[in-house]
């Protein structure tokens, strides 16, 4: 029997994430917008088909099975909220959220299905993998992360270069970092292990932006049929079961 689409919404709709998910979604059979949701009302009501509503209309969406935010983290906690009134899934990137929202998180996880992560790229979710396992494999090793992005980017290490390094302390590691900025780069992550006479490199490079929403939509389309719980990125890379 064909499956459903996973129907969507689109939470910080109006931004640059936002507006990449709308792209790459339409391309996707598998997945259907039923609503776009931006900070301020629409002058549009309806663009190429989608129902777009301001955030103060949230209430008002139509039926979802995931959300996905990338907003700031003033929406966080409405969408958050309304997932778990509805029953659905949750997925989001908005960073800068605070202790309490990382605590709601926690919460929300004991009655729906939601991810929240700083990178969505499933080639990181796999590096991450990859990352504790040589941690836990070599144990005494010198362990160093190199980050390196664009000249904007402020953070330092950052988010993607921290998470590597959580899962290289869950492998008994102790990480070291450096980060690097110049350019245009979009991201690239090495990660060294060093011991007597050998060393191991893990490394990946993002060469465009996209990876980030096709990572987004593929952890949406795999919520769907999951049980309540908070998951990683790197518990849903495979092929979809939604």
């Amino acid at each position: 029997m064909e499956k459903s689409p996973v129907r969507l919404l689109i939470h910080g709709a109006s931004g640059r994430m936002g507006q990449t998910l709308l792209r790459l979604a339409a391309e996707d059979p598998a997945l259907e917008i039923v609503a776009a949701v931006v900070r301020k009302p629409p002058a549009q009501r309806v663009v190429e088909g989608i129902p777009y509503f301001a955030a103060s209309e949230l209430a008002g969406v139509p039926a979802f099975d995931v959300a996905i935010d990338f907003s700031l983290p003033e929406g966080f906690d409405p969408v958050l909220a309304l997932c778990v009134e509805r029953g659905a899934g949750f997925v989001s990137g908005t960073t800068g959220i605070s202790e309490a929202q990382q605590a709601a998180l926690v919460s929300a996880s004991t009655r729906i299905p939601l991810v929240w992560a700083t990178n969505f790229s499933l080639g990181v979710a796999v590096l991450a993998e990859l990352v504790e396992r040589a941690a836990a494999a070599l144990p005494g090793w010198d362990c160093d992360i190199v980050e390196s992005h664009h000249v904007h980017k402020k953070d330092a290490p950052s988010g993607t270069a921290l998470t590597l390094g959580e899962a290289a302390q869950q492998g008994g590691a102790a990480p070291r970092y450096a980060s690097l900025r110049a350019g245009d780069i979009i991201g690239e992550h090495f990660v060294q292990f060093a011991g007597q006479g050998e060393r191991i490199e893990l490394v990946h490079r993002a060469t465009n932006r996209d990876i980030f929403a096709r990572g987004a939509l593929h952890v949406a389309g795999q919520l769907r049929q999951r049980p309540p719980g908070g998951y990683r990125v790197r518990d849903l890379v495979g092929p979809a079961i939604a």
